[in-house]
């Protein structure tokens, strides 16, 4: 079985380590389940398991566990996975250095605000 070339940073693999640390199976994996969507390009479940289940892939990350299944294995071939944690945002990320930017406001470059001037002598008390 061929392994992505996935990058897990220390923020994701800190979230990791402790869905399993604090799971009813402290000594399985984090299985990472991704699809196609959202703003990242992926969403994402994931789930603790004791241990791979059927056609899942087993990527050790510093002797963390994780679980890829065959459709998440392709879609994360070249993809960093993060951990955000902000006020507009909380979670695993991906970022896809193939991947277009998206049209939402959280995604790409943008624009910065629109300006606009008011005179002090245009307010007038009613």
């Amino acid at each position: 079985m061929l392994q992505p070339k996935v990058t897990v940073t220390p923020a994701a693999e800190k979230f990791m380590r402790r869905m399993v640390r604090f799971s009813a199976t402290p000594a399985g994996g984090f299985r990472l389940t991704v699809a196609p969507g959202g703003c990242s390009g992926y969403t994402s479940e994931f789930t603790v398991e004791p241990a791979p289940q059927g056609g899942d892939s087993e990527l050790a990350v510093n002797g963390l566990r994780v679980f890829l299944p065959a459709e998440s294995r392709l879609l994360l071939d070249g993809v960093t996975v993060d951990f955000a944690d902000t006020p507009l945002q909380s979670g695993l990320t991906f970022v896809n250095p193939n991947a277009e930017a998206c049209g939402c406001s959280t995604a790409g470059e943008s624009k910065p605000p629109a300006q606009a001037s008011v005179s002090l002598s245009s307010i007038k008390r009613l």
